[in-house]
């Protein structure tokens, strides 16, 4: 089974990546492909993954937030996202009442 050739992963877009990797799931998950083929397929996915979070990382650091200054008029300036909280930080758990609902997936 020989695939139509692709554009290299360095070259294709956010979309265009994405398209590709739910291909590639959807074909993983069919359950029919000897494991060398699912093997191959992982790795183009773990590519595809790698130039998603590259062009999602381009397309943040492009992003400028439009504020008003105190006197009404527009002013740009760099998107700064938000640094990632670590379990310490954390608040700490509130407590449960018997009405809540707990799900896994």
């Amino acid at each position: 089974m020989t695939a139509p050739a692709k554009k290299p992963a360095a070259e294709l877009n956010f979309e265009a990546a994405m398209d590709r990797l739910e291909a590639i799931v959807e074909e993983m998950e069919g359950g029919k492909m000897p494991l060398e083929d699912l093997i191959v397929r992982y790795e183009e996915g773990m590519k595809l993954v790698k130039v998603c979070q590259e062009r999602l990382a381009s397309a943040e650091q492009r992003i400028e937030i439009i504020t008003r200054n105190h006197a009404g008029k527009p002013v740009v300036k760099p998107f700064e996202p938000k640094a990632e909280t670590n379990a310490s930080s954390a608040p700490p758990e509130t407590a449960r009442n018997e009405n809540d609902e707990v799900r896994l997936f």
